[in-house]
């Protein structure tokens, strides 16, 4: 039986090794993908891509595990696997190796980057092409502990569509859809603006340090921006997804205040913020988050968390400002190129020589 034909295309990967490791994990019981776990997504992932006609995988190295393990895999010479190679970077176990995967990765030209990893890997990935304004797409794949961005997919299934992309047999138009994300300044008139951004929620709270960085006591809780809102997610944004969902295709987004104590609420929601973990929250109000339009921020001082980790902290005198933007990155629509490849029998070959 005639395989599929290997085109020259080549896609990214960047595999956070410690995602679904912080304090949610405790606190509420959730998942912790094992490295050998981590490995196995990689290669079903690359098998499929390889099947499907790419050639060349770029892969982030890390301390952590997955290059080790992988690499033993590889000495084996299996021939399943497209060429593996891996980024030139001294890998350092923070979220800067998401950021220079991913400006290395858009360097290197390949034409999708895959990612595994919760909310804040995508976010680190998204805010680095959001920045270039880069048109590369990605295909998110969940492993993190509140994975409302990512999808929970069975990797084989991503590594197709990944491959039908890459090497140009879904045309963009049909294989990408355009995302949210949340724009977020800080100002005080003296120094330069920090920003940064949020591809879910931006939460402000009332704690002064960054702590611990995973968010997950709502009494700490001031107000929540949402870029989308969807009922079935876990995490900070399933505060404003049971008030008024907004789907991630769906224009603007929502803002949601957080009253101080309960009984100045205007309703006490339950929300699903972490696996197996529903608290009370005192709702104060919500209104509809429209496109381009800066929304000041009321509390006088505390920190940002930027898809459920604290990041930016912010004093007195301080301006922060959050601001919804439309078509700000590119995924792929897996489910979409599922369904073309279906239509145009894209994974069809003559069972003739």
């Amino acid at each position: 039986m005639n395989p599929l034909p290997i085109s020259d295309a080549c896609i990214g990967v960047i595999a956070n090794p410690v995602s679904a490791r912080d304090i949610r994990r405790v606190v509420a019981n959730a998942g912790n993908l094992q490295i050998t776990d981590r490995v196995n997504i990689v290669l079903r992932l690359l098998q499929a891509a390889r099947a499907a006609g790419v050639a060349r995988a770029l892969l982030m190295p890390d301390r952590g595990g997955i290059r080790a393990l992988l690499e033993r895999h590889l000495r084996r010479s299996d021939t399943s696997l497209p060429q593996v190679e891996w980024l030139d970077m001294q890998p350092t176990s923070t979220v800067e190796d998401s950021f220079t995967a991913t400006r290395l990765l858009q360097r290197a030209g390949v034409a999708a980057i895959v990612v595994l990893g919760g909310d804040g890997t995508h976010r680190a990935v998204a805010r680095e092409l959001y920045a270039a304004g880069s048109e590369l797409p990605i295909a998110g794949l969940s492993t993190g502990t509140n994975n409302a961005f990512p999808e929970l997919r069975e990797p084989t299934i991503t590594g197709l569509a990944t491959a039908l992309y890459a090497s140009g047999r879904i045309a963009a138009e049909e294989a990408l859809v355009a995302n949210k994300l949340l724009e977020v300044r800080i100002t005080d008139g003296r120094h330069a603006a920090r920003h940064d951004v949020a591809i879910v929620d931006a939460v402000i709270t009332h704690d002064r340090t960054v702590g611990a960085r995973a968010l997950w006591k709502t009494s700490s809780l001031a107000a929540a921006y949402l870029a989308f809102c969807e009922p079935e997610a876990i995490g900070l944004s399933a505060i404003g997804a049971l008030l008024q969902p907004v789907g991630r295709r769906e224009r603007g987004g929502l803002a949601v205040q957080i009253a101080a104590h309960a009984a100045d609420a205007l309703t006490l929601l339950h929300a699903p913020i972490a696996p197996g973990l529903v608290l009370p929250v005192p709702v104060a109000g919500w209104q509809r988050l429209l496109p381009d339009e800066a929304l000041a921020v009321q509390q006088q001082a505390g920190t940002v968390a930027l898809d459920g980790e604290r990041e930016l902290i912010f004093e007195p005198g301080q301006r922060v400002g959050v601001t919804l933007r439309e078509n700000a990155f590119r995924t792929l629509d897996v489910a979409r190129c599922m369904a073309v490849a279906a239509r145009d029998g894209l994974l069809r070959t003559s069972p003739h020589p």
